[in-house]
């Protein structure tokens, strides 16, 4: 049986297919929809070219999400998401000429896998449970991130006009501008006008609203010295521009927190019911958000990684070296996940705060010469090796194991 290599060049509402055999020859091209009607046409195609169930033809495609790619994963062939730019290098070895067209991308990716199949790793087999909380993790860290960028949009326009309002709610300690209650408050005098307005009682009225049930007096008290000093103002008609919007952010701002909320609470739910939560809880600052991120980015496909080397270079915590004669030169990776990047950092920061043995190999690279980032990176690279451990054996997080030097 002839051995066969699927190539599709993707795009919005069509895709161009090739398919080629074990000599390179080109079998097949053919453009299909990017719909049903194409996936059915992919496989008739498959099949006329001699490919049988016993036989599935593996296929490299520059994507690695959506309806298509499901289907191509859902018909259980082996799906190789292979990288733009990594296209348009083996391209280089087909074309001198440096020529391109969407027919000739569908030939060279399937020659990546014909010439370069085992440098590839094909798209992981993770459960549907796995998948679902990945859309629910992924949506709740942009969530987070819109959050931060409405904050510092309503930070940066409260500079303009109200910086009380900032010294009272984002620097005084007791509130920051995301919080309910400075949402609460600014809605309610959104302008230095208004502030200077509110009285103790109206203080203690919007305190009970955003949720604060404790030293409601004292706190009123203290809010209302801030909202009240003197200070630089804009011209009225002016303020009272800036403070419509900064209404309109605050809408934003609470809207994007509500979204927060609950994708939160969605997705420690679904973390709680896989089979691999217990095994990531119990490592030391691997909380219940936390967990999720690293499951939801790692997966739970055994075979995904080969070892733990494997997935520190996809987290971004394993270094990476260029060496060239006399020259030598180490440091952070860039191409990474930048989701599971980010997570590990906070991983690694509530570690050092909770676990004395993670906290004893920071302090070691501190004091051996590395800024508080690369001890967290070091860290981080040092936990995520042992998960991937943990993950591989079903063990549990054991500290004693885990750091033998510092115990």
């Amino acid at each position: 049986m002839t051995e066969l290599f699927c190539g599709i060049d993707w795009s919005d509402d069509h895709h161009d297919v090739a398919v080629v055999d074990a000599t390179g020859a080109v079998v097949a091209e053919q453009r299909i929809s990017n719909n049903a009607h194409g996936a059915v046409a992919l496989m008739r195609l498959l099949a006329e070219c001699g490919e049988s169930p016993a036989s599935l033809t593996p296929t490299a495609i520059e994507a690695n999400g959506g309806l298509f790619v499901a289907a191509l994963v859902a018909s259980g062939r082996a799906v190789f998401a292979i990288n733009p730019l990594a296209t348009s290098r083996y391209r280089d070895r087909h074309r001198s000429s440096r020529a391109k067209s969407d027919a000739v991308d569908a030939i060279v990716l399937a020659n990546v896998l014909r010439t370069d199949m085992a440098q590839h790793r094909p798209l992981p087999d993770n459960s549907d449970e796995l998948l679902a909380l990945r859309v629910l993790t992924r949506a709740q860290q942009d969530a987070v991130w819109d959050r931060i960028r409405l904050t510092n949009r309503v930070r940066a326009l409260l500079k303009q006009y109200f910086p009380a309002a900032i010294a009272a709610f984002d620097r005084g300690g007791r509130h920051r501008l995301d919080s309910s209650t400075a949402r609460t408050i600014l809605r309610a005098a959104s302008t230095p006008a208004a502030a200077s307005s509110l009285t103790t009682h109206r203080l203690e009225v919007l305190l009970r609203r955003a949720g604060r049930s404790r030293g409601i007096a004292a706190e009123a008290a203290r809010l209302l010295q801030f909202l009240r000093a003197e200070t630089l103002r804009q011209p009225p008609p002016v303020e009272a521009a800036m403070g419509d919007q900064l209404t309109a952010l605050i809408d934003q701002l609470d809207a994007t927190c509500r979204s927060v909320d609950e994708l939160t609470a969605k997705a420690e739910a679904s973390f709680a019911a896989h089979a691999s939560a217990s095994i990531i809880a119990s490592f030391p600052g691997a909380g219940a958000l936390t967990g999720s991120r690293l499951l939801a980015e790692i997966g739970d496909d055994p075979l995904r990684f080969r070892d733990a080397r494997a997935l520190r270079a996809y987290a971004g915590a394993a270094p990476i070296t260029r060496a060239s004669g006399r020259a030598h030169w180490v440091g952070a990776r860039r191409a990474k996940n930048d989701r599971i990047a980010a997570t590990g950092y906070v991983w690694a920061l509530a570690a050092i705060r909770h676990d004395p043995l993670c906290r004893a190999h920071y302090q070691q690279r501190r004091d051996a010469g590395d800024r508080h980032v690369a001890a967290l990176r070091n860290l981080f690279n040092r936990l995520i090796g042992k998960l991937h451990h943990c993950l591989a054996t079903g063990q549990h997080y054991d500290a004693v194991a885990a750091f033998p030097r510092a115990a």
